[in-house]
């Protein structure tokens, strides 16, 4: 379905890939290595990925699912990370938010412009991230956490592409399915 607005491309075995190990970050798309992405499928995303002009570095996780678990972008230069998860220098030139200790899943947020989808289960995080001016609209999430899941598992977004640019659907595609 997705290939009806965007060419899509796949990472071939055997390599691995989970979305939630991809954090792009202006033409950087940081990618965790993690249990359930590994260097082979890093190495075909940053061949499918240079044509396009973004370069891949990959980033080490420990003690948590993945990448997004430890580190999201909340703004335009600032990550909110938990350094326990991941290490701060693998993000060169950021500014940085500490979740709160007491909350050690709050690094996973999604930013939609300006604004920040986050879970209620962090409400100390949330305050500081208010603090700083991000407008943090909070949603109840406790049951994908009891997955180590968070709000960026819940999401797939991409930017509208101008209509000019747009794949359009030929005939075939557009054809309602047989049952």
């Amino acid at each position: 379905m997705l290939g009806r607005y965007r060419k899509l491309a796949r990472i071939e075995a055997p390599g691995t890939l989970d979305g939630g190990d991809v954090l792009p970050m202006d033409r950087t798309l940081y990618v965790g290595t993690s249990s359930r992405s590994n260097r082979a499928a890093i190495e075909q995303l940053a061949i499918l990925a240079m044509p396009l002009g973004y370069r891949v570095e990959p980033v080490k996780v420990h003690g948590c699912l993945h990448l997004k678990s430890a580190v999201t972008q909340v703004a335009t230069d600032r990550l909110l990370i938990n350094p326990r998860y991941v290490d701060r220098d693998a993000f060169a030139g950021v500014h940085f938010i500490e979740v709160d200790e007491t909350e050690p899943s709050g690094a996973n947020a999604v930013r939609i412009g300006s604004d920040v989808i986050y879970s209620a289960s962090n409400p100390r995080t949330a305050d500081a991230l208010r603090s700083l001016g991000i407008r943090v609209h909070t949603v109840e999430t406790s049951e994908t956490e009891k997955a180590e899941g968070g709000v960026t598992c819940c999401s797939l977004l991409f930017p509208e592409a101008p209509l000019e640019k747009a794949h359009h659907p030929s005939a075939a595609d557009r054809s309602e399915p047989r049952t």
